[in-house]
């Protein structure tokens, strides 16, 4: 049997039960699978948990919107449909697509189909480019715009995947990160000279072990702030916590949220996927601000705000990432 077939077969019998949140997750798991997600013999359920669950909402982020939902219930991936058996969370999408429970059984079917063919057409996502590969589990971030000069102010907790780590590629929010920002290490490490901001680590980090730091960007100039914060992670990312702070005299009604939106190739053509699909709105509250949370982001996809900038907030759009094809 070859690795299509062994796919589909092996995540029909994943969806029954309780999907991704099954006891004995490892026994759950099938060969096939494990390599398909880089599960390794040494995982714990959890890290099992999480990276079937992020190579399956990679895969479905390519489907089309009804059969990206059809996946994330029917292996309890969505935070509202993990009922207990998978006839439940069936039932769950029928009233959110308003479709009947037969009709949503043959979606899951034909994603299970899809996502099958593409595991084997597309290759996993490294969870590092380079020697030395992290993780990182939480990226706390707050914009601030009322102030005379925009700034954003990182908090990071990243996790080592490889003995030995002595510095970190920094990765700038867009529009923050042309041209070169201003870029200020508040702790855990030193900046190094060099193509692209660097940071140094006060000693090498063992495999397995956490490193905490917090850098602050700027803009070179007083210029203004195009209307967006958007984030394009390099490695997987458990968390992004993402505050902004418009203050009350120009604060937006609301915010675009993007949640794994599709960046454009160098010709600026879209590669197929609805950006609609990721974006939510999110109001901003009397103090002028708003929270979000971003959860398992997918190395090389969009994540962050968009808003309606009033009077002189009234930015350029970014041709990199699509603005004029995204609401």
């Amino acid at each position: 049997m070859n690795a299509y077939a062994n796919l589909v077969r092996e995540l029909k019998s994943l969806r029954k039960g309780r999907g991704v949140l099954a006891g004995r997750i490892s026994e759950r798991v099938g060969p096939t699978l494990r390599a398909t997600c880089g599960v390794t013999e040494g995982d714990e359920p959890g890290a099992i948990r999480r990276k079937v669950s992020a190579r399956l909402v990679e895969l479905a982020g390519r489907l089309p919107e009804d059969l990206r939902l059809a996946t994330l219930a029917a292996f309890a991936i969505d935070d509202e449909a993990r009922q207990p058996l998978y006839q439940d969370r069936v039932h769950w999408a029928a009233v959110v697509m308003d479709r009947d429970p037969r009709t949503v059984r043959r979606r899951v079917d034909e994603a299970i189909n899809y996502l099958a063919e593409l595991a084997v057409e597309v290759p996993r996502a490294r969870p590092d480019g380079q020697p030395g590969g992290r993780r990182t589990t939480e990226l706390h971030a707050v914009l601030t715009l009322d102030q005379a000069r925009p700034q954003v102010i990182e908090r990071h907790r990243v996790v080592v995947e490889r003995d030995g780590l002595r510095e970190l590629a920094l990765t700038p929010p867009l529009p923050l990160d042309r041209p070169r920002p201003d870029v200020e290490v508040l702790y855990g490490g030193t900046l190094v000279d060099g193509s692209g901001p660097t940071l140094a680590l006060p000693t090498p980090v063992l495999k397995g072990h956490s490193h905490d730091f917090a850098i602050r960007f700027r803009p070179p100039t007083t210029r203004v702030m195009p209307s967006y914060l958007l984030y394009v992670p390099q490695h997987p990312c458990d968390l992004l916590d993402l505050r902004c702070r418009f203050g009350t005299t120009h604060a937006p009604l609301h915010v675009r949220a993007l949640h794994g939106a599709h960046r454009q190739d160098g010709q600026h053509r879209r590669d197929g996927v609805d950006p609609v699909h990721h974006v939510r709105r999110h109001a901003v509250d009397r103090a002028g601000e708003v929270h979000l949370r971003f959860r398992d982001l997918i190395p090389g996809l969009v994540y962050g705000v968009r808003w309606d900038a009033p009077g002189d907030w009234n930015g350029a759009p970014d041709p990199r990432v699509g603005e004029e094809q995204w609401p």
